[in-house]
């Protein structure tokens, strides 16, 4: 099957409707695997039938929901981005904590595009390993992704060798049992997450997701557009509490699409956060002691 420049034009202007996923034309090849996969499963014959098939038989957009599951890497391990993760640990949550100690002790993590789950499940064991006193403190951590299949095998919270291959030895023996070759999350960190789907473009999920500390949304942004990433962002912006922080991947970067941000130098690593009520978004720095090393 070769996927004809209309038909490609067709199918990933659908996909950006729904996801917000943007494959430009040197992507058609990949598209076209994918798309290949999806049309062999349900027996069409042509890419044009294909097309039609989503555009007027499938109602519910299961077809569709599968098609942008497969279009989505879902690379992702453990401890990805140390260097972030020692950011998080050692500078900005002992921040928020300082904050925080006096107004109920409670703590929302949202790990926004999650994949398999092993982003929110890395932030529960930094929180179990890094936090004193965890068990005093109310801890929410809500992980979602628009992939459903991905979601499934994050919720079983079992992984492979390769997947575990960055997380320190003491984490590795402390928060997983070995079974069968594979490594199962212990349950005490299992239960602090929460899975969901939640695309985000839809605006209405979006504006659900309140009262968060700290967002993570590594590595996604670079498949959206600038339009997309703007709406997605000033979500994000109303989903943070002020002074809460956002953690983007290395290659992305929110100043060049939203200035309501403050760019915050933690330790060396650049991160971004809402500002505190009544100040204006501005250069920070700070520093200060380790917990999480090497």
């Amino acid at each position: 099957m070769e996927l004809e420049q209309r038909e490609f034009d067709l199918i990933r202007d659908m996909v950006y409707g729904a996801a917000g996923l943007r494959f430009e034309d040197h992507k058609r090849s990949f598209v076209q695997t994918r798309v290949g996969r999806r049309m062999a499963a349900i027996g069409c014959t042509t890419a044009r039938e294909y097309y039609r098939h989503l555009r007027f038989h499938d109602p519910d957009g299961e077809e569709l929901q599968k098609l942008i599951e497969s279009l989505t890497t879902n690379e992702t391990y453990f401890f990805r981005e140390y260097p972030q993760l020692q950011c998080f640990a050692n500078e900005a949550l002992p921040e928020v904590v300082e904050r925080k100690r006096a107004l109920g002790r409670r703590l929302k993590i949202w790990s926004a595009a999650c994949s398999t789950g092993d982003e929110p499940y890395t932030l529960a064991i930094i929180l179990q390993a890094c936090l004193e006193g965890v068990s005093e403190w109310q801890v929410e951590i809500l992980a979602t992704d628009i992939d459903l299949q991905a979601l499934a095998r994050a919720q079983r919270g079992v992984y492979s060798a390769r997947a575990v291959k960055d997380v320190p030895g003491p984490y590795l023996k402390k928060y997983f049992r070995l079974r069968s070759g594979m490594y199962h999350v212990v349950p005490e960190v299992k239960r602090m997450v929460t899975f969901a789907q939640v695309n985000l473009l839809d605006r209405h999920a979006m504006r659900c997701q309140t009262d968060y500390d700290f967002i993570f949304c590594r590595n996604v942004l670079i498949y959206f557009d600038d339009a997309a990433r703007r709406k997605v962002l000033g979500c994000f912006y109303d989903s943070l509490l002020p002074g809460g922080f956002i953690f983007l991947g290395h290659s992305e970067s929110v100043g060049r699409i939203s200035a309501a941000f403050e760019m915050v130098n933690l330790g060396g690593y650049i991160t971004y956060r809402r500002p505190l009520d009544g100040r204006r978004p501005g250069r920070v720095v700070r520093g200060g002691a380790l917990c999480l090393s090497e």
